[in-house]
């Protein structure tokens, strides 16, 4: 049933501009959906469906097109965050020392950061070296890399 429900909220914000719970709780009513405003509200927050304004400049409800990305972004930080130990450069050359099996992992989350003027990455079982274009962009990205990881701006 709630599956349902969530499918029909997702239908309904998509082809009619519904702007308001009571717009929604209507329209869910009429497709034979007898909800409170209560469970439409915690399933808007569920499904992270947020207030838009559309081109004729009112507002509406429609999915957030960030959440995933957001969600996605989240989860690559925590899992660099977690899985470096230090960071240092040398030249246009940034080390990245992780702990022991996780070096692919941080790179790949790395990677996905999209950094300015990283040319490349390459990672091993705990260490992975990146390319910057320049020795001052190298030295920035240790920098943040120490502030995310918590590890000191040595």
């Amino acid at each position: 049933m709630k599956k349902k429900r969530l499918e029909t909220i997702l239908e309904l914000i998509d082809s009619y501009a519904i702007g308001t719970q009571e717009e929604l709780l209507q329209r869910l009513r009429e497709r034979g959906l007898e909800v409170t405003q209560a469970t439409v509200s915690r399933d808007i927050k569920e499904l992270r469906i947020v207030k838009t304004m559309d081109s004729f400049g009112q507002y509406r409800y429609a999915v957030s097109d960030k959440s995933e990305s957001d969600r996605l972004s989240e989860k690559f930080r925590s899992i660099f965050e977690h899985s470096v130990r230090s960071a240092d450069y040398a030249g246009n050359t940034l080390v990245i020392h992780c702990y022991t099996g996780m070096a692919q992992a941080a790179c790949a989350a790395f990677d996905s950061m999209r950094w300015e003027g990283l040319v490349g990455t390459l990672a091993g079982d705990d260490t992975v070296f990146a390319l910057c274009r320049t020795e001052e962009l190298a030295a920035k990205m240790k920098k943040t890399i120490n502030e995310i990881t918590g590890k000191g701006v040595n």
